[in-house]
């Protein structure tokens, strides 16, 4: 098998705190957190060999966790680079100042400065509260680095461009938008918008593309590419690890009905080499918006991206 690495999408719990309308998780029949016991085997078989990224995410709000304190400490010293997706409401100073050093980078999920906006995408919220704890870990964080991202909703893009000039004005550098509104378990399909539109407003504001948070190096994606013979590069450069350890044939896999393994029994090279093998799966993949998405013309434009994006690093 061609060895490439990936990246890792950890679920240290499939509740949420939130109530967002474009989140399927309804479709979750029983949301629970992960074992501690379940946590440590999941560190074990993240391995810089296999993996470039482990994001802690998944469906739920890794926050709300009971042992979010402990989670965190078992991540410093680990070789592998952690990041976190948060929707921001329990982001205390607490959180904040024990997350620091311990992950590289932290994401704040945030719809819009405008409150109704806000009110009415991340439902159950209080946006004062977010922006709060948004200008607390901009303070805080000596080590780690403070990300927005940017929710791609058609609702949320008239006010754009206020959204963005707050968050500037607090100090925030690294804003991030998907160039798609992904259709996350076929439930998006009344909110699509053209990939084209998203890529320009992403281009006009200076923000950085998340697709290309998921690309370790050209070659790893060749190879990757080479070797799965279903050619779904959303699907084949990530790892979706749920909160009960079982990893995931996607992260369309909302309903966590479709285990390849467990942790307990596979590592990430078993669970590669099995799911290369394994063909497209109706119930996920007729109705996602992902499948065929990267064909030839849009793997090179985004190759173009993620060049320009190495070189102004490179630059900087």
């Amino acid at each position: 098998m061609s060895t490439y690495r990936i990246a890792v999408n950890v679920e240290w719990t499939s509740k949420c705190n939130a109530l967002c309308p474009m989140c399927p998780r309804d479709l979750i029949e029983n949301p629970m957190l992960m074992k501690e016991q379940t946590w440590r085997q999941v560190l074990e078989r993240l391995s810089p060999q296999d993996v470039f990224r482990a994001v802690i995410a998944g469906y739920g709000e890794p926050t709300t966790h009971t042992k979010f304190l402990e989670f965190v400490d078992d991540m410093r010293g680990h070789p592998l680079r952690f990041d976190m997706v948060s929707n921001g409401h329990q982001l205390d100073a607490e959180r904040i100042r024990h997350l620091d050093g311990a992950i590289g980078l932290l994401i704040i999920s945030f719809s819009s400065i405008d409150p109704g906006v806000y009110k009415r995408v991340h439902v159950n919220l209080d946006q004062a509260r977010v922006m709060d704890n948004i200008r607390t870990a901009q303070k805080l964080f000596k080590h780690t680095q403070l990300a927005i991202s940017l929710t791609p909703m058609p609702e949320c893009l008239p006010s754009l461009p206020d959204t963005i000039a707050w968050l500037r004005a607090q100090g925030v550098e690294i804003l991030t938008m998907s160039p798609t509104l992904y259709n996350r378990g076929g439930t998006l399909q009344a909110h699509e918008l053209a990939t084209g539109k998203l890529r320009q407003m992403i281009r006009q504001y200076r923000l950085h593309s998340q697709e290309l948070d998921f690309i370790p190096s050209v070659r790893d994606v060749f190879q990757q590419w080479r070797s799965n013979r279903f050619k779904c590069v959303p699907r084949n450069v990530d790892v979706f690890i749920s909160a009960s350890g079982d990893y995931l044939y996607c992260y369309n896999d909302v309903s966590h009905k479709h285990p390849i393994g467990n942790v307990a029994d596979l590592g990430i090279r078993e669970v590669l080499a099995k799911r290369e093998g394994m063909a497209l799966i109706p119930e996920l993949c007729n109705s996602c918006n992902m499948l065929n998405r990267y064909g030839a013309k849009e793997l090179v434009k985004t190759g173009i991206s993620y060049a320009r994006t190495k070189l102004k690093g490179v630059s900087a």
